[in-house]
Parts: C-alpha cells; structure tokens; sequence
C-alpha cells in the first residue's frame, strides 16, 4: 500500500487501492464517503462498522443491522415454490455409488482405447447413423430474417429459431388450447417467436423454465398470452403442481433451443415420467401412461404423425402433446439423470463406458474449427443475443481437443466420426426411452453445421395421438 499512500484516487472515486491492478478502484462511492458499497467495510461511520454479509460475502452491512438485514437479504433461502420436489426427475438416488472419473482419455493405453471403440462400434450397430434433413422455416421469422440491422450471431440464431418452429409446425404442434414449457429458456426467445407464430390464437400459455435470474427478458413484452417463469432446477420441477396446468387442464408441448447435457434428460423424465405418472388428481393413472405399458413392442414410424379424431377428448386426453428439443453439449450428460442407462446396460455398457463416450462427444467438433469458424459476436448483436453466440460449440471444441492429443493414435477425420457416433448412441439412449413411453420419437438435423454444430433435433409426439388440431 506504500504506492497507494503517495498518491490519491481519482475525484470521486473510490479510496481502495486495488494492489493487483496497480491502480484505485474506478467505482463510485455514495456522497460523503470514501469508499464504494464493495469496500465499505474498510471506513468506519460514526463508530459504526461494516462488514462482509455471512449469506453473501459479496455485500456488505453496518453490524449493528445485521440481524435487520438477514431479514431481507436477497440471498437468503426463500421459500420453495409450489412447484419444487426435490429429485423428483433426478433418476439414480444420491445413495447410489458411482466409480469416480479420474483417467483422462489422454492417459488410457492403446490397447484401451481400442477397446471402447470396439465396444462403442458393436453397441451402435443397427442405429441408424444418417440423420434426415428437416430444416425449415417459418413465415414469423421472416422479417428478421431479413433485417439488415442484424448481425451474423442474431442471423444464426433465428436461423435456428425458425427450423424449430418450422419443425413443430410440421408436427402440428402450433395450435390452440395447449401450453408451450420452455426449457433452459434463459431471455424466452423461442418461446418469443411462437408467440409471434400462434398470432391471435386462444388459449395459450407459456411457462419459461429457467434456474437462474436472467436479465433482459423478453416475455415481460408480451401481454396478449399467459407468461410465467418457474426459477427452478429442471431436476425439482413437478409440472403437475404448476397451478395453470392444475387449472386449465391444458396438453403440455415441450420445447427448447441447446438444452446443455443432462438438463436434456431431466427435462425428458420430467414430461414422459413424473408428469404423465402423476398427471391425474385423483391419482387414476393417466391414458399416455396406460399405452405405453402395452405397446413396448411397436416400432414407431419415421414419418410424420397423424392425429386422429377417434372418441372423445376427456377419454384419449394426453399430458403431453409433445417435445422438441435442440441438443447441445454432451459432455456435460451425467449417468446419474441419463434417460438411456437401461439402453446402454443391454448393449453391455455400463458408467464407466457412459463417461468416456460423453467426453469423446467433443470430438465431433474438433476437426471443424478450420471448417467452420466462430463469428465474432457483433456489439449491437451481444444486447440482443446476451452473449448466446454459440457458446456450446465453443465448450465442445475446447473440452478434450486440446488434452487429449492421444500421441498421433487417431486421425483428426477419425476422432470426428468416433465423436458422431458417441453422439448418437447418448442420443439414441433418449430416443428408446421416448419410444418405450409410447412416443414416436426421431433424431434429425434441423440446421446446416455452418449456422451450428450443435445441429441435431430431437422430436416426440404421443403415439396415436388423438388430439384435434382445432381443439377450442
């Protein structure tokens, strides 16, 4: 501190010198004082000192109002929303024992490595490894689309934004009457352009799930239909409980745009298990939960689903309409909530493979940085995206790319296609769960890898679905 006491900080600027930076802290403090709110505990006011909040040592208060402050400080436990069950789509129980990861794929012999490829080859033997095409559009994205005021970050995201919709047009998920989960929603642009897309359609409602608080939200904006944001982990979420669902009895579509990693599989658990198994009040098990049970054997088409209008509403009523979820970041699923171990367990995998596989998944993406380079997020783009430039294809490429080099044992085209197909298996894992529950679920790109490399669909609909698309 001897520097800082030779000069003085800036005219109404903070006191404290920030010996790290070499420099005096640039915030400003209230009138009156030395010092900012961040190193107020530094002056003393008439006797009266400040010091570090014990829920959040990030903020300061006076002691002798501490007991006051606990009362209302922002990070205190709040109370459990209505909504919360803890675990309730967790999977495993936190009792259950798991062999900890600790050998990076650098470090695994040659003899290993072969190995898990062996063992990854076998298991994905009989899936269908050439995915089909379904990139659309959408007319409500048109004119964005064609804003010249947006930059190359926002085009590739409405890119994006308008296959989804496309997609969930296609499978006449657009209509009245239903209510549209957001998953990891983060600023609720996608459900932002559904919105947009049902125009004056009735009916509709919107609940945005998202564990964080997110700044400049855009569902604030809308007023012609119900929006509501859960703050909950997807892991506590019981959709049965959410009070709109309770009272408005309405067929629940899930959709999300890069669902990073396992809150994909809690999100899957979360529509296909607890909350068609608990969708009932009166505890009767619902229609969706009956079919499944009696249909495991049937092999779901790839086309489209056609809805029919057979019996009544009140008989063949299922929860869940159905799902569309862009994929993103394998690397970070856990086996713990994968919806696909009983998948693997059959193929003769088990977690240790489950691991090693989602840490290969990056390497689909390793040999593509030439390909297909990052675009700079643009200023204005970085207010209207919030930072969303493709951030997960910058995860996957960084996360074993660089550490696990494996001494020239695989080509760069070789890691690639070994990625892919670590990709698949873990998705198609959640493809056979959907399939099981009685959902004709597909896996298709819905986006050129130039727009995103994350560019991978997954889509469910209830098998034999009797939901009329004209439901008032």
């Amino acid at each position: 501190m001897a520097e800082a006491a030779s000069v003085s900080p800036p005219p109404g600027r903070c006191a404290y010198f920030v010996e790290r930076k070499r420099r005096f802290c640039k915030m400003v403090p209230a009138r009156g004082r030395r010092f900012c709110g961040e190193h107020a505990a530094l002056e003393e006011e008439n006797g009266r000192r400040r010091i570090p909040c014990p829920l959040d040592s990030k903020h300061t208060v006076y002691e002798d109002q501490l007991q006051k402050h606990l009362k209302k400080c922002n990070s205190r436990e709040k109370p459990k929303p209505v909504y919360f069950a803890e675990d309730i789509n967790a999977g495993l129980k936190e009792s259950t024992k798991l062999p900890e990861e600790k050998v990076s794929i650098s470090a695994l012999s040659k003899e290993m490595l072969e190995d898990l490829i062996r063992k990854l080859k076998r298991a994905s033997n009989g899936i269908k490894s050439v995915l089909k095409d379904q990139i659309c559009s959408h007319q409500a994205l048109h004119e964005a689309l064609n804003d010249p005021r947006n930059g190359d970050a926002a085009f590739k995201h409405l890119k994006q934004q308008a296959s989804i919709l496309g997609n969930m047009e296609r499978l006449n998920l657009l209509g009245p009457r239903r209510c549209f989960v957001e998953f990891g929603a983060g600023r609720g642009k996608l459900s932002h352009w559904v919105d947009r897309a049902l125009q004056d359609t009735k009916d509709v409602h919107f609940l945005l799930v998202e564990r964080a608080t997110t700044r400049f939200k855009v569902d604030g904006k809308h007023r012609k239909n119900s929006f509501e944001r859960l703050q909950v982990d997807i892991q506590h979420l019981c959709l049965n409980k959410v009070p709109v669902l309770v009272k408005e009895k309405l067929p629940a579509v899930g959709i999300g745009k890069h669902v990073c990693g396992s809150a994909t599989d809690l999100a899957l658990r979360c529509l296909a298990e607890t909350y068609v198994n608990l969708c009932d009040d009166d505890g009767r098990e619902s229609p969706a939960a009956k079919r499944w049970k009696s249909s495991g054997t049937h092999q779901p088409s790839n086309d489209s689903p056609r809805e029919t209008c057979s019996g009544s509403l009140a008989e063949n009523w299922s929860p869940v309409f159905g799902i569309v979820i862009a994929l993103c970041c394998h690397h970070r699923c856990d086996w713990k909530h994968y919806v696909g171990q009983e998948f693997f367990t059959a193929a003769g995998l088990g977690v240790t493979e489950f691991n090693y596989f989602k840490r290969m998944t990056s390497w689909a993406t390793c040999g593509m940085k030439e390909s297909y380079p990052q675009t700079p997020t643009i200023g204005t783009e970085s207010k209207e995206q919030d930072g969303e430039a493709d951030e997960h294809d910058s995860h996957d490429r960084s996360l074993e790319c660089n550490t696990d080099s494996l001494q020239g044992l695989l080509s760069t085209e070789e890691r690639k296609q070994i990625g892919l197909l670590c990709k698949l298996l873990i998705d198609h894992g959640r493809i056979e769960y959907l399939q099981q529950r009685g959902y004709d679920a597909v896996l298709q790109y819905y986006t050129d890898p130039s727009v995103s490399l994350e560019n991978v669909l997954l889509t469910a609909t209830p098998r034999q679905s009797s939901l009329p698309h004209s439901v008032t």
